[in-house]
């Protein structure tokens, strides 16, 4: 069983995983309201729900330029504050060019977090419990999804505005994830890999492990400062012939899983129940099930992770 310690900076860093989730599918029990708001076409309509997606690619493109120029745990609170300035600006824009602008940069908070959050966790955690750990950003989004599926449907009947309360909830999460990433300590690898800190990284690990001996402790950040050496001395390119079959299938994956078009039922549930012939109100409680769904199944994935393996469940996902 993990410490206490490592369970806490775990459960804050896929946070951003909750404020994923909670970001992307917010906008669902809105999208109507704004449509009609602002007189909005198809091709309006379209791109202004989208465009945190957009924002999406981009920080996933960027996002591993802050992770390591400034570390994992300052790269979280920046995250935190996209977030946090996502939320506002949706809630309290005039007009839809704001909106669009604030959503963006939520987008781009939700891009980097995929690259920032799972690596923070990886990197403290001992391998016996690391995809469990890990897993907990997985298992934030579903339950993210969920959540703002919940909260959709509770403030849809108090006015003309519930739309704006919809999305300026999340303020309330931004502000705990934020505050919380003041306490984390930075990762050890980071640590290691600018400036050789080997000493504050032993620090961390100890946190992590405090069962663990100093020896075997400073045995581990040697370890990693001399696979930091061997990367850096063989000079291997993400973009090459050794890893071009692993890279294909992790691009394969992910892109099938969006192809799959599950993004579209996320963002459009509340609409298209209404087009069974369901109240606005009943198609938002329905929509509750997609987020349950999803997270029954993600809680199996954790169990079946470190049984089963990652391989395994690969394929039987790839089978999905």
């Amino acid at each position: 069983m993990p410490n206490s310690k490592l369970i806490l900076w775990s459960i804050t860093a896929s946070l951003a995983g909750f404020l994923f989730g909670f970001d992307t599918v917010v906008i669902s029990g809105a999208e109507q309201t704004i449509q009609q708001l602002w007189n909005l076409s198809s091709t309006q309509h379209g791109i202004a729900i989208s465009i945190a997606l957009w924002g999406t690619v981009a920080g996933a493109l960027i996002g591993g330029w802050p992770t390591e120029q400034f570390g994992r745990q300052r790269t979280l609170l920046l995250i935190g504050i996209f977030y946090l300035s996502s939320a506002l600006g949706s809630a309290f824009a005039p007009d839809l060019y704001s909106f669009m602008i604030a959503r963006f940069i939520g987008g781009v908070g939700v891009g980097i977090s995929t690259v920032a959050a799972p690596l923070y966790i990886a990197e403290i955690s001992p391998a016996k419990h690391r995809g469990k750990l890990a897993g907990m950003f997985q298992f934030n989004i579903v339950f993210g999804i969920l959540v703002a599926y919940l909260s959709n449907s509770s403030l849809s009947e108090i006015g003309e505005n519930a739309w704006r309360w919809m999305l300026g909830v999340e303020v309330l999460p931004s502000c705990i994830f934020t505050i919380l990433c003041f306490w984390l300590p930075e990762s050890p690898r980071w640590l290691i890999s600018h400036g050789g800190r080997k000493k504050e990284a032993v620090a961390v690990f100890r946190l992590v492990s405090p069962d663990s001996s100093t020896p075997d402790l400073e045995k581990l950040a040697n370890e990693i400062e001399l696979n930091l050496k061997e990367t850096e001395q063989q000079e291997l390119r993400f973009f090459s012939t050794q890893l071009k079959f692993p890279i294909l299938l992790a691009f394969l994956i992910a892109f099938f899983n969006q192809l799959s078009g599950i993004n579209a039922i996320l963002y459009f549930a509340p609409r298209i129940f209404s087009l069974t012939g369901l109240e606005q109100s009943a198609a938002l409680l329905q929509s509750i099930g997609i987020g349950v769904t999803n997270l029954v199944f993600t809680f199996i994935g954790l169990w079946l992770i470190d049984r089963l393996g990652r391989r395994q469940l690969l394929t039987i996902g790839c089978f999905g």
